[in-house]
């Protein structure tokens, strides 16, 4: 094993969004080890930063469902993928006509231009994209569509993301993959885009492969990459896509499902950090 890809909420992260002393430890030993560990989220660069100064993080890192990889440290963006105007034009049209009431946002320029259509601030708050809704700016639909997206959002007041998801697909409209991660709103990529293909274009790049990455999960978001990596691993609080893409489960992220599962890894043998003795892997 060479590279740990994992998720971070429902997965890294605890329900609070904090890291555990016994998470911390074991990431630790990661870094002790020489072992990359890659966050891998639907989160853009801005809602990364601070989970990454608390973690540890400094290397490379996948945002937005795998459409942006950058580094951390440098700030090198390796590659990044759009969803195409015309594309959110179909899909807003489409979508809005069969599920009237639907709203959508475009996430633009390395996630930090958020182009919101009028009335979707009075359905976020501000966990949802770690913007107040207060400022968000409304743009009418036109606006919102005009430029491509890094992540293209859609969401509908009385809808689930798995509800709208059916919807969407119904239309079978193309140029576009979609998913959903636990958020409130659907989250709309370039098409082929998803944690899997950016995580498997990072490891091209870093000469590794894919028996040799361990990749955790917990959301519908993180299905391909838990079917694409050499040892998949489901939290035990996962949604039902991630547990059958998954080819085994740890404890849930509320029982430091990653750290329990990482302690027993023969290639962190030894690297262990002498802090924290009650947390000695098992």
């Amino acid at each position: 094993m060479r590279l740990i890809a994992t998720d971070l909420d429902g997965t890294l992260l605890r329900p609070d969004l904090s890291l555990s002393p016994r998470t911390l430890r074991a990431l630790a030993a990661a870094r002790a080890a020489g072992i990359p560990v890659v966050p891998i989220t639907a989160r853009q660069p801005r809602g990364l930063r601070p989970i990454a100064r608390a973690a540890g993080f400094g290397g490379w890192t996948l945002c937005g469902n795998g459409a942006l990889c950058v580094h951390l440290g440098t700030g090198e963006v390796l590659f990044e993928a759009h969803v195409a105007a015309d594309v959110q034009r179909a899909v807003a049209e489409a979508l809005s006509a069969r599920v009237p009431g639907t709203l959508f946002v475009s996430v633009r320029r390395g996630g930090e231009v958020f182009v919101a259509q009028e009335g979707y601030a009075r359905l976020a708050q501000f966990s949802d994209h770690k913007r107040l809704p207060a400022e968000m700016t409304p743009f009418a639909l036109a606006e919102v569509v005009a430029e491509p997206s890094l992540k293209f959002i859609a969401r509908h007041p009385a809808l689930t993301p798995r509800e709208l998801l059916a919807h969407l697909r119904a239309l079978d409209l193309p140029g576009f993959a979609a998913t959903h991660s636990g958020a409130p709103f659907l989250e709309i990529m370039a098409e082929g885009v998803s944690k899997a293909w950016g995580l498997e274009r990072l490891c091209a790049h870093l000469g590794i492969g894919r028996r040799e990455v361990l990749a955790f999960g917990d959301a519908p978001n993180d299905a391909e990459m838990l079917a694409w990596a050499g040892r998949g691993v489901a939290m035990g609080n996962a949604e039902p896509e991630a547990v059958a893409a998954a080819g085994e489960r740890t404890l849930s992220h509320t029982e430091d499902g990653v750290a329990a599962l990482l302690e027993t890894l023969p290639e962190l043998r030894g690297a262990w950090p002498d802090a924290c003795p009650e947390l000695s892997p098992r």
